[in-house]
């Protein structure tokens, strides 16, 4: 499980440096038009936001199973114990 969570983070993560490297050129011709510059900067927070949100989101449900699971073993171990 946790190897599915790091390679979940580490896609997020070439995803975001993607969008930075394919930003850096664009910008150059997005300078003169305030209007492009804005858009193009727009796009680019919006979906580093929207991956750090997916990412956000994944290692919360991670955390829920995980805290499922030790709360399952916890009553399984009381109940033998009776």
């Amino acid at each position: 499980m946790r190897q599915a969570s790091r390679l979940k983070g580490g896609g997020y993560l070439t995803s975001t440096i993607s969008v930075v490297l394919l930003g850096i050129p664009a910008l150059k011709s997005a300078q003169d038009d305030p209007f492009m510059l804005v858009c193009l900067l727009a796009g680019m927070i919006l979906s580093v936001t929207g991956m750090a949100m997916r990412w956000r989101s994944h290692r919360t449900s991670q955390h829920r199973r995980d805290r499922e699971i030790r709360t399952a073993a916890l009553n399984l171990n009381e109940n033998d114990s009776h």
